[in-house]
């Protein structure tokens, strides 16, 4: 044990009073005579009372000392007990983890990993917050974040766990009234329904080789909920914006179908960040691992390749 440990002296007096021998103490404890001398005189001093009588041939407990090591019953083991317990947290998953994340994510994506993590770890149990604002993880106390392509703090470790692409898409009802847009330009004769959270602002982005184009969009609809502005494009409202893991399913089931296919859209590169440390609890290890599998096989999470553009960072 390190001499710099705060409960050396009660051990070092402990292990002296068990084996009545400073040099038996100091062989169990892996320290030189000296150093048990030195942390049971600091013990002494700071409690102001002798716990030991010494002599030249034996070592004999104090009435004070006795009554001290009788007190002290059973404190080193519990106290090597409580440090197997903190280890633990590094060698096997257990106690509460946080978690924040965006509110399109929670049922379809991370629900299905929290229920087998569950299942895999059940001496962890899980809170999370779904929200898409971005918490303070630190001041809030929070485990772990799955956030999109924004700055992140200094102090947090992150981790690219999988990527979404922007798809324009629309209704069939609504292409068949209203026609199919074959350029951005003409997105300005057609209703769009705007999600209002967009941090580039009222634009949507397109690319194709060297051209790059942000139009600008007077929205017939305008929400910050994706969901909700799928359901709409859905119903015949006009052309919805949206990340592929908002309007995936939808587009696979032919509710919605994408439109100007032939133009790169955005990506939004997901990541998990976590506090900085070295020592990152287990629990949190484990699950970033269940997530960056299972978005790798999410066909609206996978997309690491980067095939869409970045996400500009400017508003327009």
């Amino acid at each position: 044990m390190k001499t710099t440990d705060p409960m050396m002296g009660i051990f070092a007096f402990l292990a002296v009073a068990d084996r009545s021998s400073f040099t038996a103490a100091a062989g169990d404890l892996g320290m030189g005579r000296a150093a048990v001398g030195a942390q049971i005189r600091a013990l002494e001093a700071r409690l102001g009372v002798r716990l030991l009588q010494r002599s030249t041939r034996s070592v004999t407990l104090t009435d004070a000392g006795a009554a001290y090591r009788e007190a002290l019953g059973g404190v080193h083991a519990r106290v090597l007990d409580a440090e197997q317990v903190a280890m633990s947290f590094q060698t096997k998953p257990v106690g509460r983890l946080r978690i924040s994340a965006p509110p399109v994510l929670g049922p379809a994506h991370i629900a299905p990993v929290i229920e087998r993590y569950l299942a895999e770890n059940p001496g962890v149990s899980i809170e999370m917050e779904l929200s898409t604002e971005r918490v303070d993880l630190v001041g809030r106390g929070f485990d772990l974040a799955i956030r999109g392509a924004l700055a992140v703090e200094p102090t947090l470790v992150t981790r690219q766990i999988g990527s979404t692409r922007f798809i324009a898409c629309a209704s069939p009802a609504y292409l068949a009234d209203h026609g199919t847009p074959m350029t951005p330009d003409e997105l300005s004769t057609h209703a769009c329904l705007h999600f209002s959270g967009l941090r580039w602002g009222r634009a949507w982005r397109f690319r194709r080789g060297d051209e790059s184009v942000g139009i600008p969009i007077l929205p017939r609809f305008e929400c910050n909920d994706g969901q909700t502005l799928m359901a709409a494009a859905m119903r015949g409202a006009g052309i919805v914006f949206e990340p592929s893991v908002v309007v995936g399913a939808a587009i696979r089931k032919g509710a919605l179908v994408p439109i100007l296919t032939d133009w790169q859209l955005p990506d939004i590169p997901l990541h998990a960040a976590y506090p900085t440390n070295r020592n990152i609890a287990r629990k949190v290890r484990r699950f970033v691992d269940m997530l960056a599998q299972s978005f790798g096989n999410d066909p609206d999470l996978a997309e690491m390749g980067n095939s869409g553009m970045p996400l500009p960072d400017n508003r327009d």
